[in-house]
């Protein structure tokens, strides 16, 4: 029961921070999701950090894991919305906004996540 609560502490922090980056960088005007994009870049950032600490001579304990990568990072970073916006860019036919919005968050994504445990070593 504890782990499921530090999994919903988290992943009801990280919601709300997502919703406010959100709110404040997806662009309304020319459609951009700059919001999700960045959320999703520092949630794949975070969430290297997060298990590269937690493999690095068990810095973190399986509680701290559970309430920041699964509870934070699964809360913060959405693939739900990514797929939406997509989604939305193939619709209005901006097959280049698709493919440019698909592909920078995949690379940078990973790039992020090795980044992330490339920093704690």
């Amino acid at each position: 029961m504890k782990h499921l609560l530090l999994v919903f502490l988290g992943g009801g922090f990280g919601s709300v921070l997502r919703y406010l980056i959100g709110k404040y960088l997806n662009s309304a005007e020319t459609g951009i999701p700059y919001g999700t994009f960045a959320a999703n870049i520092l949630g794949s950032l975070l969430i290297g950090i997060i298990l590269g600490l937690a493999a690095k001579n068990d810095t973190l304990t399986q509680n701290q894991t559970l309430l920041l990568a699964t509870g934070f990072c699964g809360g913060f970073t959405t693939f739900s919305t990514f797929a939406y916006e997509t989604h939305v860019f193939l619709k209005s036919g901006d097959f280049t906004s698709f493919a440019i919005y698909t592909i920078a968050s995949f690379v940078v994504g990973f790039l992020a996540v090795f980044l992330g445990m490339f920093l704690v070593k």
